[in-house]
């Protein structure tokens, strides 16, 4: 059976999105069935892979709201290799729709616990909040969250909240909700504050945080532009190496081969 992650956190402009986008290109890379989830109303990784997000008719809005089987919503980028349930700019009305809805909170999970049968890894990008559509996102997140932190003061002073929704959520709606992994992104080695950010993390998250640190790259804030990840738009750039060698960390972390696409 697959991986179902989710990629949180409320503080917005940490790379969940860019995370989410090169983790999932890279683990197909590596010959892995991969799913890309968006259900951020900015839909961010819509865009970064090419589609239009104004052109949805068809995406994670419809599969929140049960109108049809997920599978019917589901593109496929051969080039990459990984397939995407988009998102629309519809979404922001459905934690509106929702809020009376019986189980709401189980929406997305139901959606794609079948599809786990499918592919090898499903990621799941959620908006930087802490509304409906995220507590979806961490519900559906059945074999744990994966959390980027930006090596910068701001980032690390919200952990402290992130630590209590994902306590409270766990009490409340999902006892198994754990952190599979924390991601530090946007590394500047030239910075005491970088890596006095790394040991304050390490504390929160101990034997959380995943070694392969994402650093701060030009060439990864260029390549949505282009509607492509880093894998596509600039392969031997410092942060394409750097994904490459997390989606390893995770493939072997989880028990499997990692073997070239």
């Amino acid at each position: 059976m697959g991986k179902i992650y989710t990629i949180a956190n409320q503080k917005g402009g940490v790379g969940k999105t860019t995370t989410t986008i090169n983790l999932g290109a890279y683990l197909a890379y590596y010959g892995k069935k991969v799913l890309l989830v968006d259900i951020d109303p900015q839909a961010n990784a819509t865009s970064s892979l090419g589609i239009n997000k104004y052109d949805i008719h068809s995406g994670s809005y419809e599969a929140l709201l049960g109108n049809s089987e997920i599978v019917e919503h589901i593109f496929r980028n051969p080039r990459l290799k990984l397939s995407i349930l988009p998102a629309s700019p519809d979404l922001a009305g459905a934690e509106v729709e929702l809020v009376n809805e019986l189980g709401r909170e189980n929406r997305l999970k139901q959606a794609l616990t079948p599809l786990k049968a499918i592919y090898d890894y499903i990621l799941i990008d959620c908006p930087p909040s802490l509304g409906l559509l995220t507590l979806n996102g961490l519900v559906a997140a059945e074999d744990g969250i994966i959390v980027p932190v930006q090596c910068e003061y701001l980032p690390l002073e919200g952990l402290g909240q992130l630590i209590s929704t994902i306590d409270r959520v766990k009490k409340a709606v999902a006892p198994n909700l754990d952190v599979r992994g924390v991601v530090l992104t946007m590394f500047d080695s030239r910075t005491n504050l970088a890596n006095d950010v790394v040991e304050e993390v390490k504390k929160h998250f101990p034997n959380k945080v995943l070694k392969s640190i994402i650093p701060r790259s030009v060439r990864l804030a260029e390549a949505p532009s282009y509607g492509v990840p880093i894998s596509i738009y600039a392969p031997n750039s410092s942060g394409a190496k750097a994904y490459k060698k997390l989606a390893v960390e995770l493939i072997k972390g989880d028990g499997m081969k990692v073997a070239e696409g």
